[in-house]
């Protein structure tokens, strides 16, 4: 017995000297984040993925006092990309929320590396990338765009803008931006005599829409979600499309869902 015990107490220090782990860590996929660097972020595979095919990528900037977890677990979010085919990145905000005030940030670096590091975990499609936000993340991923859209397929924003005078020296191929009349958290960007065009002229400018808008009138995903759809075609440098609702400051259910429908051109579902 002292024989076994003490040949235990050698051989037992000598396998933790090893460095290989008991157990495998688990994976970062959904709620287990990323790590990058000194910070973070989420994601989601897509609903029966072959492991092979490169996929196209939603990266979405959460609210304010939010995280990631909350994205990759979010009906109308990570409910939307996992349906379609899309891998969903969730980047987590330092302090739970974004400096996108102005163009002097560390978080547009932070969301690129994001891609970057993905992209070494999955075959990425890099000529689908979208980004999105809701709110205050809906700011940063217009700063995003400003400053970093060169390599991005589309803008798809929910209740929340930069200044409308900001100067962009990027921009996406396609804007799309949903707003409410009503929202009194991030106010809808009304222009002089009351204009529900103004919300996006930042991009009209940006992009050279110079034809006069389309109203291709209002549309539906369910009773409670109705928008009226404002487009702008006639642009040197992409596409901008404006809906807009009369309620206040939510992500409307379904309008991810019907975006990424419309960009991928896959017949329109709802969820």
């Amino acid at each position: 017995m002292r024989y076994l015990l003490v040949l235990f107490i050698l051989i037992v220090p000598s396998l933790a000297m090893t460095g290989e782990p008991a157990v495998d860590a688990p994976r970062c996929h959904a709620e287990i984040p990323c790590p990058l660097g000194d910070r973070s972020y989420h994601v989601k595979e897509p609903d029966d993925w072959d492991g092979i095919s490169p996929l196209p990528v939603l990266l979405h900037f959460h609210g304010w006092m939010r995280q990631g977890t909350l994205i990759v677990k979010h009906g109308r979010i990570s409910g939307a990309t996992r349906r379609r085919g899309v891998l969903l990145l969730a980047p987590n905000g330092a302090g739970k929320t974004w400096n996108f005030w102005t163009s002097d940030t560390d978080d547009v670096a932070f969301a690129a590396a994001v891609i970057e590091d993905a992209a070494k975990r999955y075959p990425i499609d890099r000529s689908r990338i979208y980004v999105s936000g809701y709110s205050y993340g809906a700011a940063m991923a217009w700063r995003y765009v400003c400053e970093n859209g060169g390599g991005v397929a589309a803008l798809l924003a929910i209740s929340g803008t930069l200044r409308q005078t900001e100067t962009c020296p990027a921009a996406p191929e396609e804007i799309r931006h949903v707003h409410g009349t009503s929202d009194t958290v991030m106010d809808f960007p009304f222009g002089p005599g009351g204009d529900t065009t103004y919300p996006v002229k930042l991009w009209r400018e940006r992009l050279e829409c110079n034809g006069p808008p389309r109203d291709l009138g209002a549309w539906d995903i369910t009773r409670h979600n109705s928008f009226r759809r404002t487009q702008w075609r006639d642009c040197t440098g992409g596409r901008v499309t404006l809906d807009v609702h009369e309620r206040g400051h939510f992500i409307p259910r379904g309008w991810i869902a019907r975006q990424l429908d419309e960009l991928l051109d896959l017949p329109p579902s709802y969820p």
